[in-house]
């Protein structure tokens, strides 16, 4: 077997992953990695401070990540791994394909990434056949961490917390308001920042306000997406990301009363992914 290594990146966090190289599998992690968001020079550097391979050297990248939806950018991002690893083959696919192929491996379903952002697609065993726009975390994201973020910022913001949850929330992240704006209009990553509000709602799970933003969130989700692919009535609906994994109560709650046949939610598509590589 080639030495190969795996990349699965999203907005947040990059997990990288050596086969072959020794009997294990060698992991590492590095920030996110997403070019519609960092400057070339910005991935290089990132690479140089965080991943350190050793003596190690890839004979083949595949590098799925997060803002991989056009050719030019795909074409940029593939250039700087090929001179920074040293090697021509790269493969770099979306990280819809990473949760398609880590998810479905060869059988048709409907795959949802709900994580700091959100997407989906149609799988139909071999190549997405069919994929919802999905319009970033200004306009669109619906279910994911940085939209329930925003929720959680407004109940804040709109003084709609109650006396209980006001007060926990300004103990976890202060009370002006200032400064928060000032992060998310003046300071890069901004869709990170909202992001980590979203813990927030893990920690006071049961309280109504709490449940309203999981629930609205999510609901609008499916409403955007979901339910827009006839598919989804007909295979297995697909869930991977940190935001899918602690809510999957309610996103099982969900399909039941949509109807539809849930399939698996992991919190990561990458054990799935590896196993689809080396059966490859």
């Amino acid at each position: 077997m080639p030495t190969i290594l795996i990349a699965e990146s999203g907005s947040t966090k990059t997990d990288w992953v050596l086969l072959g190289a020794t009997k294990r599998p060698i992991k590492y992690k590095t920030s996110g990695i997403n070019p519609y968001l960092q400057t070339s020079f910005e991935i290089n550097a990132l690479l140089s401070h965080e991943l350190k391979l050793k003596k190690y050297q890839p004979e083949q990248v595949f590098f799925y990540g997060a803002g991989i939806n056009d050719k030019k950018k795909t074409n940029e991002l593939k250039g700087i791994l090929q001179s920074f690893f040293g090697t021509k083959k790269v493969e770099v696919k979306s990280d819809m394909v990473a949760a398609a192929r880590g998810l479905c491996h060869n059988e048709k379903g409907v795959v949802a990434i709900l994580g700091t952002g959100s997407n989906s697609c149609y799988f139909n065993g071999k190549t997405i056949k069919s994929q919802n726009p999905s319009l970033g975390y200004i306009l669109g994201d619906e279910g994911s961490g940085n939209h329930m973020g925003k929720r959680v910022l407004r109940y804040f913001a709109y003084n709609t917390f109650d006396e209980e949850l006001k007060p926990a929330f300004e103990k976890a992240f202060g009370d002006d308001l200032n400064v928060i704006l000032h992060k998310i209009y003046k300071e890069p990553f901004a869709n990170r920042y909202m992001a980590s509000f979203a813990p927030f709602l893990s920690e006071h799970r049961g309280h109504y306000m709490i449940e309203n933003i999981i629930e609205d969130s999510l609901n609008e989700f499916f409403h955007n997406h979901i339910l827009k692919y006839r598919e989804s009535w007909k295979h297995p609906i697909h869930f991977t990301g940190s935001i899918a994994y602690e809510f999957r109560d309610v996103i099982q709650n969900i399909c039941e009363q949509c109807n539809l046949t849930l399939g698996k939610i992991e919190k990561s598509p990458l054990k799935g992914l590896l196993q689809f590589h080396q059966l490859d």
